[in-house]
């Protein structure tokens, strides 16, 4: 199927594609800040909060929207 609008070359594959990439980064990224602020946590001693709230909304949004969905669908 071709969306009308986007044209030849963007079809459902390719926001497919778009969407489990973006999906994948955010998950990495989530990552990422956790064993960040583990790492500063354990090996300095010192709290990273702007790790902490990173990390924290990441999660946040992600059950979020995993309970709209589950309810809406």
């Amino acid at each position: 199927m071709r969306i009308p609008f986007l044209g030849r070359a963007f079809d459902e594959r390719f926001l497919d594609r778009r969407r489990r990439s973006t999906s994948l980064g955010g998950i990495i990224g989530c990552i990422v800040a956790v064993v960040l602020f583990e790492y500063r946590f354990f090996v300095n001693h010192r709290w990273s909060w702007d790790l902490l709230a990173v990390a924290l909304t990441i999660v946040g949004v992600k059950m979020t929207m995993m309970a709209w969905y589950l309810i809406t669908d």
